[in-house]
């Protein structure tokens, strides 16, 4: 009796929870749709819709990847509880009619050093050379017209810890229908090999830490330095110190230009916008989003008798893009930022 009462009560328990978790749709509309696509169709993300991907990917790997995310890529790790995770798994689900595979844990014994050469001849050309992935982030014109997805970075640990090699064994031989990624069976590679290339890729856990995989850190989201001379004076030097960067100034206005009444702007509050033409194509053709925090700019204002020059730290934005190429650029500028108000100050 005692035994069924238990029964009973995990059983209404574990149907609470059913009827609590999310159908969903609106975490997958708050959380995925913007890369993913409203209907899993893709976009910067690979489309989760696509049979050939449902196929090859266990539900496992659907809940790891949303909890872990890629990191240094753009995919960002997740805070979602398990409850909303599990609706959007199902919620992925619901656009395949086929059952989610089951792969084994088991790890594949296969010759990791042949692996190697057979993934420089079949795989380096779209993941890498070192198994770093796509370059850019599959933003429009950052990710090349004919490629519908961008090849993910097999070396990332988000991705090394959600895969199985199973998974990646199936993915290999089956292929990736509606991607560039091609059968390797039906390339003439034997199944031999690809276990061999499996533990290749596999091994990229005992490698030292790939640089897709690291994001700038710092705790300082504004760069801030004391001026020794009156506001105007603070502001010519900027201007001059930006231009001794290689930075074309681009103009100089009130702060609170165009958000008070004309005549009404605060004179002791000024801001100086300049630009490296040659860096900020790089960066949009890395990562278009950066494009929302150009030009590059620097905040001069007076209060109390003392000149402050300010600008926003550009490796914080790191935690934003979650980009690690576009990380580096983040620590570029923050190091031209401080050397600008550095020379501005002396």
């Amino acid at each position: 009796m005692y035994k069924f009462v238990i029964f009973i009560l995990l059983t209404l328990a574990a149907t609470a929870q059913a009827q609590a978790a999310p159908d969903g749709a609106k975490p997958y509309a708050r959380n995925c749709a913007v890369c993913h696509g409203e209907n899993g169709s893709g976009g910067l993300g690979i489309p989760l819709s696509l049979a050939s991907f449902q196929v090859t990917v266990s539900n496992d790997y659907l809940r790891k990847t949303i909890r872990l995310g890629r990191p240094g890529r753009v995919m960002p790790p997740s805070s979602l509880s398990d409850v909303e995770i599990e609706g959007i798994v199902r919620f992925i689900r619901s656009w395949s009619k086929e059952p989610a595979p089951l792969f084994s844990a088991t790890r594949i014994k296969g010759d990791a050093a042949h692996g190697r050469q057979l993934y420089a001849a079949h795989c380096a050309t779209c993941h890498g050379a070192n198994g770093g992935g796509g370059k850019g982030t599959g933003i429009t014109f950052s990710r090349p017209r004919d490629l519908p997805i961008m090849a993910p970075a097999l070396n990332n640990s988000g991705f090394l810890a959600a895969a199985t090699d199973s998974m990646i064994r199936t993915t290999l031989m089956r292929g990736r229908e509606g991607t560039p990624m091609a059968s390797f069976l039906k390339n003439g590679l034997k199944e031999k090999d690809i276990d061999d290339i499996v533990s290749f890729v596999r091994s990229f856990e005992q490698a030292p830490k790939s640089g897709s995989a690291n994001l700038a850190e710092t705790e300082v989201a504004v760069l801030m330095m004391d001026s020794p001379y009156d506001l105007a004076t603070t502001i010519e030097n900027v201007k001059r110190a930006a231009a001794s960067s290689n930075f074309i100034f681009i103009r100089e206005q009130a702060l609170d230009f165009g958000l008070v009444p004309e005549g009404q702007e605060n004179p002791r509050q000024h801001i100086i916008y300049f630009c490296s033409f040659s860096m900020l194509n790089q960066a949009l053709m890395t990562d278009p989003r950066v494009g929302l925090f150009l030009p590059c700019r620097i905040t001069v204002v007076e209060q109390d008798g003392k000149v402050k020059m300010m600008a926003v730290n550009p490796k914080r934005l790191s935690r934003i893009f979650n980009n690690a190429e576009l990380s580096a650029m983040c620590e570029e500028m923050t190091r031209h930022y401080l050397a600008i108000m550095e020379e501005a100050a002396l």
